[in-house]
């Protein structure tokens, strides 16, 4: 009976991802807030909400919700909040 070793360290090459380009303001613009169903998501965007609009003048705020934590968001979300919002920000909470 011979042994096998596995190196368990990760030896990927991965590429260089670049940013999506800042915003020079968020005033006046659509935000959406994509919340990943986990528990006290919506709590937390409430209080998020709250602050871009008030502190931060964003005119609209487009909220949708993943059906669940395990996945990702369906293809219909990830189109809509592409085509409708200038920003999106992926939200968790527990």
């Amino acid at each position: 009976m011979s042994d096998m070793l596995l190196d368990p360290t990760d030896k990927v090459e991965r590429s260089q991802k670049a940013f999506a380009p800042r915003l020079d303001t968020l005033a006046g613009t659509t935000i959406g807030l994509l919340d990943i169903s986990k528990a006290k998501g919506a709590f937390f965007l409430d209080r998020v909400e709250e602050v871009l609009r008030e502190k931060y003048g964003v005119k609209e705020v487009l909220r949708r919700m993943k059906p669940t934590v395990a996945r990702t968001a369906p293809a219909a979300i990830k189109a809509e909040l592409t085509e409708k919002c200038d920003a999106v920000i992926e939200a968790l909470s527990d």
